[in-house]
């Protein structure tokens, strides 16, 4: 055992720490809770549910049922999970209605009948009293089970009494400085919901304490724990027990609509509810709190049972007796403490939630009544002198309220001390749990059956009372000695039928038998009454407001308003209840709201009677507030039914107003605000509040605009950034610019709002709220398939890309094999050629000539042939690099003329050519090969007529043609021409060539970017047309010239050649070709052979020299050559590669240039030209 003293100074330490934690919660803590404190708080405060019943009856019930604990905890669980929406439903009738209890919600909803909330207020307190002196018995035997049986005797016994008495006397006094502050009930009580939530702490935090210490200090864990049940059969008394399907139900059933309706849990869920956010995370939080706390029930219950076995200690104080057997003081004191504040939390909510109800539905109807009685025609109480004691009501009513949490704990003492010993912890609390359920027929009514009256609910729920005092209250006070035993046996007078566990016969569990009775004649009698007379006006108005349905709602036939009661006397009214102060606040923010000037002895109107009646709600209840205008209006000689009509008239078409107004506002999609000039909020629909999810404090009259766009920044709906920056933007968009803008919320779900405001006549503005997120979605939605599609195509492009870049990097192996193989057999061509022209001169005109000419021709057509080729790889490698130039047409023209001449002078064809004056930007040896191709072309395919050439000028271009009198291309060829090989079959047989001209044209045209274009008529002729840039005259000097000007005719003879290439053959044919012209030729395959040649004495006149040597380039070979020799030797690069690159660097060097294969005539003619420059120097040398 432990010392007493120590437990009695820890009780007292722990109610007085209580007082510390409210006294700072009603001065520190609005300020504080933030975030998530406040929805934590909300949730810790919820779990009141876990009384004494929890901390000691559970672990008692799991000790000799088994699991029959669990259903308890299973309603309240699948109430948050799965009906938090309901009870957001709930919160928000309330605070509509200023609701101050669950006898004024249901008052209220019923047409605020006083009679209503007055049975309910009786069948409340009733049930509830066990509950209480459940309590105080879980504090006694605690004490008890700590200190002994020698706490009788003991010292601290002689200075306190008894320590329940002494601990509800402490709880009275907490509950009374903490619970009955304000007037107002619906007021937080910030301090006492503080402290019930730090008691929620302390429970669980020792309950878990508990448990951990029984599972891994008296046992060596879980395992160690559950071996040692089976080894003493301790584990048989917990899974042994048979499950009883109704009993799990009943109770079920019990706890989630107690988990509501029970006062305390109405006044903390409801009453203290700050926003829905705090339900929201209630939802969760409560179910997990509840899984918490039942975590080491049935371990501790395995316990007790293996330690003290046979029942010698009660099942009731196993988490008690567990830590004090093992001689842990400190686990002691824990669970003490643990178990005195699950007694007392329950005890102190109650006792407020219940001293409300009593005040408002009882005492003040009672008080109001009697006066009116005493004084027919006076004042009824109501317009007393100040001075006088009923001048003051809002202090009477907390005095009320005071006496009556005194009151309840006294009567709770007084149960706990007559007939708290009948029966178990968790029996008295089931007992509770199904008077309270008594509610739960009218509570369900009032929210989902419109046709549902005060008379149904009163007459099911004393029915149903009734029927729960015979089977479940009566019972229990027989097995207390208050009642004869054969009435359980028997039934009264003998009647079995009539007996009280066991009604007509019905054989159950005990509290399912007395539940399914009790529930069904109560749900019985509310039908019945309901349907029993038509609802009343009132009753009407206020299912209107509490049931949401489609029923369309019948138009009041209304009276003419008129009554003499003035605002003052209304003012006046109000004060008496709330003080001077809060009633002059109240008006205020009211005419400011309606933009009105309220004059004192101005008569009143429906709104303004309206608005009285529900700023008296807040404090004395709706029924209450209701009877305390129509005795006002009485006074003002209105009669007393009259009274009441006024007010039922008052109230129905303010509510149809409204009602219409609203469902108008509601049918629209988007959400609405109206704000007044100060930019506060006064009218609002629906979906205003759902688009941009705020919480029901956002949802009232005088909100200011910028606290919600604070709200809204604060909770991250308006993206990063400073709170203020934000709300200040959004201020200026609504209310100074009035520009529509979008904002884009990811809470939960995606949504894109469109915001846009108007000006009021009267100032303010009006916002509408518009979710545009399926408008925004299909079109991000199509520009995501148009992406996906684009990608797609990308795709489908870039492989196509990729099979082109493989075909062309194919054609390029291809035009590079051809570039390669040209070159290599252009080298044996060439010396062929070199050989057969040497040959043609030699012979002369003897026998074998003609046989010699025949080899120089086809040795020709192969040049051309692969010429040819290696222009059009050229073309396809990209490697030919125009040079652009600006020159006149003329001499293009007249070079065709010189060169195409002969040949159509041999077929007898008119060649005409067409002078031109106009200047071209081109490149002149390209487009020159474009017009020898089309002049060839059209010779070589005419048969007869006439050839013509000339240019046309167009639109900035001079169209230079080509048309013949030929056979002509069909239509549907005319494409096929200019493809590689394609040659048509009427003309192929009878014309040599490849088909290579026209895709050579092509080619080109499209390297300059100057368009061909073909018109022919099959028969008749054909033209071709070659767009080419005009340009401006230039001089002449500043014209581009061919690269060699070759004059013909001049003599070669004892020119001094060395020729340096790395093919022995071509050298051969070289020397073989020049010496037959009179030359005195050398040949080198190396650079360092022709310098070897200079050393012996040979000085040539000109330098022949391939461009590609095995060591080095024919540039290197010649610029050696002049450094050995010390002067600038002529020379002529001769080369198979026809790359541009190979140009350029020729030129830079200023040598003249000549492509293999060969032509005899062209090197003479340059080795002449070159011969009298040398031929010059000497002169003018000497």
């Amino acid at each position: 055992m432990i010392d007493t003293w120590p437990i009695v100074t820890a009780a007292l330490a722990y109610l007085f720490g209580l007082f510390l934690v409210a006294w700072w919660g009603d001065h520190f803590g609005r300020k504080s809770a933030s975030g998530w404190g406040r929805p934590a708080r909300y949730a810790l405060s919820l779990a009141v549910y876990c009384t004494s019943w929890t901390f000691f009856g559970s672990v008692g019930l799991a000790a000799t049922t088994g699991f029959d604990f669990l259903p308890v905890y299973i309603g309240p669980v699948l109430t948050f999970l799965v009906g938090w929406p309901l009870i957001i439903r709930i919160v928000r009738l309330a605070k509509s209605q200023n609701t101050t209890s669950i006898a004024d919600f249901l008052a209220a909803r019923y047409g605020k009948n006083e009679a209503l909330g007055a049975v309910v207020t009786i069948i409340a307190v009733l049930g509830i009293l066990p509950y209480l002196a459940l309590q105080l018995k879980a504090v006694s035997i605690s004490v008890e089970a700590i200190l002994g049986p020698d706490f009788a005797h003991s010292s601290v016994h002689f200075a306190i009494g008894d320590t329940a008495f002494t601990v509800a006397i402490v709880m009275s006094v907490f509950t009374m400085l903490f619970g009955t502050r304000h007037i107002d009930a619906t007021e937080h009580q910030d301090g006492l919901m503080l402290a019930i939530a730090t008691e929620s702490v302390v429970k669980l935090l020792a309950f878990l304490g508990v448990g951990a210490f029984v599972t891994w200090g008296l046992f060596s864990g879980p395992f160690d724990l559950v071996q040692e049940a089976i080894r003493t059969s301790a584990l048989d008394n917990i899974l042994g027990h048979d499950v009883s399907p109704g009993y799990w139900v009943a109770v079920s059933l019990l706890s989630a609509v107690c988990i509501i309706i029970l006062p305390r849990q109405f006044h903390v869920a409801v009453v203290e509810n700050n926003s829905e956010r705090e339900v929201r995370r209630a939802a969760w939080l409560l179910p997990a709190y509840l899984v918490l706390i039942n975590l080491f029930v049935v371990p501790i219950a395995i316990a007790g049972l293996i330690k003290f076995p046979g029942g010698t200690v009660s099942a009731d104080t196993f988490v008690l007796a567990l830590p004090l057997q093992a001689g842990s003081p400190t686990m002691t004191m824990l669970a003490f403490v643990g178990g005195l504040s699950a007694a007392t939390a329950m005890v102190i909510v109650d006792c407020v939630a219940l001293a409300i109800m009593v005040s408002n539905n009882l005492v003040l109807p009672l008080v109001l009544r009697r006066r009116l009685s005493d004084s027919p025609s006076g004042p009824v109480g109501l317009a007393e002198p100040k001075d006088s004691p009923g001048a003051h009501m809002g202090q009477f009513l907390i005095m009320v309220r005071r006496v009556v949490i005194v009151v309840l704990v006294s009567l709770a003492y007084v149960f706990y001390r007559t007939l708290g010993q009948s029966g178990g912890l968790a029996s008295i609390g089931l007992l509770s749990f199904a008077a309270i359920a008594q509610l739960a027929p009218a509570f369900l009514a009032a929210l989902f059956w419109r046709r549902a009256t005060a008379r149904g609910a009163i007459v099911g729920i004393l029915a149903g009372f009734v029927v729960w005092a015979y089977t479940l209250l009566l019972p229990w006070m027989i097995r207390g000695g208050f009642f004869s035993p054969s009435i359980l046996e028997n039934g009264p007078l003998g009647l079995s039928l009539l007996r009280p566990e066991k009604l007509f016969n019905v054989d159950l569990q005990a509290l399912t038998h007395g539940v399914v009775w009790s529930l069904t004649v109560n749900v019985l009698g509310c039908i019945i009454g309901s349907l029993s007379r038509e609802p009343t006006p009132i009753e009407r108005v206020q299912a209107n407001i509490f049931i949401i349905d489609d029923k369309p709602r019948s138009t009041p036939a209304f009276r003419r308003w008129r009554s003499s009661v003035t605002v003052g006397d209304l003012m006046h009214t109000v004060s008496r209840y709330l003080g001077g102060e809060r009633t002059q606040r109240s008006f205020e923010e009211y005419a400011q709201s309606r933009n009105i000037d309220l004059i004192a002895h101005a008569e009143s109107d429906i709104h303004i009677l309206r608005f009285t009646e529900h700023l008296l709600a807040s404090a004395v209840g709706a029924a209450s507030a209701r009877l305390i205008l129509s005795l006002l209006l009485r006074r003002k000689s209105v009669g007393n039914q009259s009274a009441l009509r006024l007010l039922d008239d008052a109230s129905e078409a303010l509510q149809y107003n409204r009602d219409l107004l609203q469902s108008a506002l509601d049918q629209v999609r988007q959400g609405l605000a109206v704000f007044d000039k100060e930019m506060q909020l006064v009218c609002w629909n629906r979906q205003f509040r759902e688009l941009l999810d705020l919480p029901s404090e956002f949802g009232r009259v005088g909100v200011p605009l910028a606290r919600i766009i604070r709200f809204l920044a604060e909770r991250g709906d308006l993206g990063p950034g400073d709170p203020l920056k934000l709300v200040n933007e959004r201020l200026y968009k609504l209310a100074v610019s009035q520009e529509t803008y979008q904002e884009r919320r990811l809470r939960g779900r995606e949504l894109v709002l469109e915001m846009r405001s108007s000006s009021m006549p009267q100032g303010g503005i009006v916002v509408t709220y518009s979710d545009i997120t399926e408008r925004v979605q299909a079109a991000e939605a199509l520009e995501r398939r148009v992406k996906e599609r684009t990608a797609e195509l990308t795709k489908v492009n870039q492989a196509l890309e990729e099979a082109k870049a493989k075909a062309e990097e194919a054609n390029l192996d291809k035009t590079r094999f051809l570039a390669a193989a040209s070159h290599d057999i252009l080298q044996p061509l060439n010396a062929a050629r070199l050989y057969a022209t040497t040959l043609v001169e030699r012979v002369g005109k003897t026998s074998e000539a003609a046989l010699v000419r025949n080899v120089d021709t086809s040795l020709e057509a192969v040049e051309e042939i692969l010429a040819t080729l290696i222009e059009i790889s050229r073309l396809d490698a990209g490697r030919l690099e125009p040079e652009i130039s600006t020159f006149p047409m003329r001499e293009v023209l007249e070079q065709m003329r010189v060169e195409f001449a002969p040949a159509a002078a041999n077929k007898s064809l008119d060649l005409r050519i067409v002078e031109c004056g106009a200047y071209v930007r081109s490149d002149r040896r390209l487009l020159r090969r474009v017009l020898q191709n089309l002049v060839s072309n059209a010779i070589k395919y005419t048969l007869s007529g006439k050839v013509l050439v000339g240019c046309r000028r167009r639109n900035g271009t001079i169209q230079i043609q080509v048309g013949d009198t030929g056979p002509g291309i069909p239509p549907e060829k005319q494409a096929l021409v200019f493809k590689e090989f394609e040659r048509l079959p009427e003309t192929a047989s009878a014309v040599r060539g490849l088909g290579l001209g026209l895709s050579i044209v092509e080619r080109i045209g499209r390297v300059l970017d100057h368009p061909i274009s073909l018109a022919s008529r099959p028969g008749k002729g054909t033209l071709f047309s070659i767009a080419v840039p005009r340009s401006e005259p230039v001089q002449a000097a500043d014209a581009a010239v061919p690269t060699t000007r070759i004059p013909t005719g001049l003599p070669v003879q004892h020119l001094a050649v060395v020729c340096i290439d790395n093919e022995q053959a071509i050298l051969e044919g070289m020397r073989a070709l020049i010496s037959n012209w009179g030359c005195r030729v050398e040949a080198a395959t190396t650079t360092k052979d022709a310098v070897a040649l200079i050393e012996n004495g040979f000085a040539p006149d000109i330098v022949l020299a391939d461009y590609h040597l095995d060591h080095g380039t024919g540039l290197e070979a010649i610029s050696a050559l002049r450094e050995k020799m010390n002067k600038r030797v002529p020379a002529i690069v001769i080369t198979a590669d026809h790359s541009p690159e190979v140009q350029r660097q020729v030129r830079e060097a200023g040598h003249a240039i000549l492509r293999k294969p060969l032509k005899a005539a062209a090197l003479r003619a340059l080795l002449a030209q070159l011969g009298t420059e040398v031929a010059l120097r000497k002169t003018a040398a000497e």
